[in-house]
């Protein structure tokens, strides 16, 4: 059955929910991906993706042991993720030399305890589901959710955009202006990792970076200004996440790895492109005689 049939299909709901995480995911991928490149916080927001497995793991032995019985993944996930994205935000704002090792450990140990967790938690859990996705596992809740933050994100965004663009481009400018800098990477932080406990259910924990980093570092090599950014960074995740899974479907791979092999694809011919043309605009400007 080819994807276009399986998505009319009224039997394949799991289909339609999945084209629909991913354009919808599309925009937080490219809303908060924009971001996180211009201010160049990949490394913060893997710290916090990574650490999210801690809270699945934790979650998961909870409820297993009755300890906190129907105590939800996602839950777990979300204390985790916040917490991380506190304390990050925190040692960048007053402690920026210890900085790469308190995202580093974090990185590290949230994972580690994620495994120990659900390694002793009665009963079969396979962290392969939550550190690679399943989108074709979304339900119809995952669904509000998702749809939900994303119109946050872009009311967000919308409401607050001078200060966003002021604080990510140049901080010392932005805070002689009066714009609360620490607030507002404070706030990015706490958003992205609330974002990242939800895509993680679409391209999984490990590949969640990938998304955040790879449509909006395609989408700057023609974008003028950060909105632009933004906008070009959605439309390409939309077509990277729909285009990835109609792959995936036809071929029967992993739909999450698919898609970030899309957008890794995508990002290295932009990057060759500018490189052949700027390498062709150099060797043009040193045969002008005297530089003309």
């Amino acid at each position: 059955m080819s994807f276009l049939a399986a998505l009319l299909d009224p039997s394949l709901p799991f289909v339609r929910n999945a084209f629909l995480a991913g354009i919808l995911s599309s925009v937080l991928f490219g809303v908060l991906g924009s971001v996180v490149t211009v201010k160049r916080i990949a490394g913060l927001a893997g710290a916090i993706s990574h650490a999210v497995l801690g809270g699945i793991g934790l979650a998961l032995f909870l409820a297993a042991k009755g300890l906190a019985p129907g105590f939800p993944p996602i839950a777990g996930a979300l204390v985790f993720a916040v917490l991380s994205a506190a304390l990050i935000g925190v040692v960048s704002l007053k402690a920026k030399q210890r900085e790469d090792t308190v995202i580093n450990a974090i990185w590290a140990v949230g994972m580690s305890v994620g495994v120990l967790f659900i390694a002793k938690t009665p009963g079969y859990a396979d962290p392969m589901s939550y550190l690679f996705g399943n989108i074709l596992l979304i339900s119809g809740q995952d669904l509000v959710l998702m749809a939900v933050l994303s119109v946050l994100v872009v009311a967000g965004a919308w409401r607050f955009y001078p200060q966003i663009e002021a604080s990510a481009f140049d901080e010392e400018f932005a805070r002689t202006r009066g714009v609360r800098t620490d607030a507002v990477f404070l706030a990015t932080l706490a958003v992205v990792a609330v974002s990242v406990v939800l895509l993680q259910t679409f391209v999984g924990i490990v590949m969640v970076i990938a998304m955040l980093t790879l449509p909006s570092g395609t989408a700057g090599y023609a974008a003028r200004n950060l909105r632009g950014m933004m906008i070009l960074a959605s439309a390409l995740s939309a077509l990277f996440s729909v285009g990835g899974l109609a792959l995936s479907w036809q071929t029967n791979l992993p739909s999450g790895a698919v898609v970030v092999v899309l957008s890794g694809a995508a990002f290295l011919g932009a990057s060759g492109v500018r490189m052949l043309v700027s390498a062709r605009r150099s060797r043009s400007a040193s045969c002008r005689p005297d530089g003309k």
